[in-house]
């Protein structure tokens, strides 16, 4: 008997799986129920770029015709995928939320989008970013409220999967892309360590800090997807060879002995909203015996200008195209940002670089004794509008470092939208912070 497709479109991936490797389910009933939950929700959320239904869908026959044939499938198998509009794609244009590149046709798939094929994964279509994925934000809308931003510039993605479109979705980050619209839309949210994804074939904004992330219903979901990912590609020098972390497996077992936890503030908790702080405090009085504060060195505050020089200088460089021949269909602020970045001087750029290996050498020493650190994944609920994806301030500072971090969806502001708790560990110490995550997702709802 086939599953009611209001059902199927609300699964989780992990179960979807199981559920399609044991005939209850096929990816052709799979894609239509997600089709048709895109039918009912997406003209008020307009979390998509492209969306091709008959691409889906002869993915999803192909899918099937394997299966039935007994050919091996891979973790993601029938599972169809939103893939964010910075994210080359063959197949479907990538036009990375500019009308400088509209009909822009890539003739192969970035690193991920080959790595989501051969984990049997679909490409459900590609997910609007915010312009070139800076600030300015695109046509998409908070799931929760349609008068409040889904964050960015990952916004389709998150509010893709918040929305129940599709139960997995790939974005980047560059200072807050990927967990600030995860909390604003209130998924799961995963920016892995550094050099763990490959970013051949994806929009070039900071190679030091460029990252590719996933968004996903369940702290599950997001390891499956994070770990299929993963990989060395020659062509990016961040990443190499190395055995796959075992995301999955840590994301589903339990810690031997309970975590211990560094809650942080950080020096901008002034500006967090009122509702968010008396939640955090709660979930702080939550995990008592636990969790210890921890004030963070003066020199973290200086992160954000070290972050905004890095990330300005090199996008006046990735973007020097973009300036010269069609700066005035580039918005105010992209414009302003190029022309900071233009000024900023070499040994300015360096000298910025050269602090990541002297704080991350503090920071060992901080989780030498902590498992993670608990802090705010963004200042409060999304904001009100559509002209800012909101402040990714406080994501700057782990993203600067290539540490790893989750947005968990744990909290809720005074007007009952979502509030993303931000769970940070040691770079490298990917497996062991999902590990650390479900620890916590456990505690906070057996409290609730």
């Amino acid at each position: 008997m086939s599953l009611d497709p209001a059902l199927l479109a609300s699964l989780p991936a992990t179960e979807l799986r199981q559920r399609l490797a044991a005939g209850e389910c096929s990816a052709v009933e799979l894609s239509e129920a997600l089709l048709a939950r895109v039918d009912a929700v997406d003209d008020q959320v307009q979390a998509w770029a492209c969306l091709d239904r008959t691409y889906l869908r002869r993915q999803a026959e192909a899918a099937d015709e394997a299966h039935a044939l007994g050919e091996p499938e891979g973790p993601l198998a029938g599972i169809p995928v939103g893939v964010k509009d910075i994210i080359d794609t063959a197949a479907l244009p990538t036009e990375d939320g500019t009308v400088l590149h509209a009909g822009r046709q890539p003739v192969v798939d970035a690193a991920v989008v080959r790595a989501l094929r051969a984990a049997g994964g679909l490409v459900m279509g590609k997910t609007v970013t915010t312009e070139l994925a800076t600030y300015t934000p695109g046509k998409t809308r908070n799931p929760h409220n349609p008068a409040h931003t889904p964050g960015g510039s990952s916004s389709g993605s998150a509010a893709a999967v918040a929305a129940g479109m599709v139960p997995l979705a790939i974005g980047t980050q560059t200072n807050g892309s990927v967990i600030r619209p995860a909390s604003f839309c209130g998924v799961y949210g995963f920016k892995p360590s550094a050099g763990l994804i490959p970013r051949t074939g994806v929009l070039t904004q900071s190679p030091p800090l460029d990252a590719v992330g996933v968004f996903g219903r369940t702290l599950e979901d997001v390891a499956l997807l994070a770990e299929a990912l993963v990989g060395h590609d020659p062509q990016d020098p961040a990443t190499r060879p190395r055995a796959t972390p075992p995301l999955v497996r840590m994301a589903t077992t339990d810690a031997p002995l309970a975590p211990t936890l560094a809650w942080v503030a950080t020096p901008f908790w002034d500006r967090v909203a009122p509702d968010a702080q008396a939640a955090f405090e709660e979930l702080v009085g939550v995990l008592a015996g636990r969790i210890a504060p921890f004030e963070l060195p003066s020199s973290a505050a200086d992160a954000i200008g070290w972050l905004r020089t890095v990330m300005e200088a090199d996008l006046a460089g990735s973007y020097e195209m973009e300036y010269e021949r069609g700066r005035d269909q580039l918005s105010a602020s992209l414009r302003s940002q190029l022309e900071r970045g233009r000024a900023v001087t070499a040994v300015a750029y360096r000298q910025a670089l050269a602090r990541v290996p002297v704080l991350l050498e503090g920071f060992d020493t901080v989780f030498d004794h902590y498992d993670a650190i608990v802090t705010p994944a963004t200042l409060g609920t999304a904001p009100a509008g559509l002209e800012s994806s909101g402040d990714p301030l406080m994501c700057t500072l782990w993203t600067f470092l290539g540490l790893p971090t989750l947005s968990l969806p744990l909290l809720h502001g005074e007007n009952g939208l979502p509030i993303g708790v931000q769970l940070v560990g040691r770079r490298g110490g990917d497996a062991r912070l999902l590990r650390t995550a479900r620890w916590l997702v456990r505690e906070v709802q057996a409290a609730t």
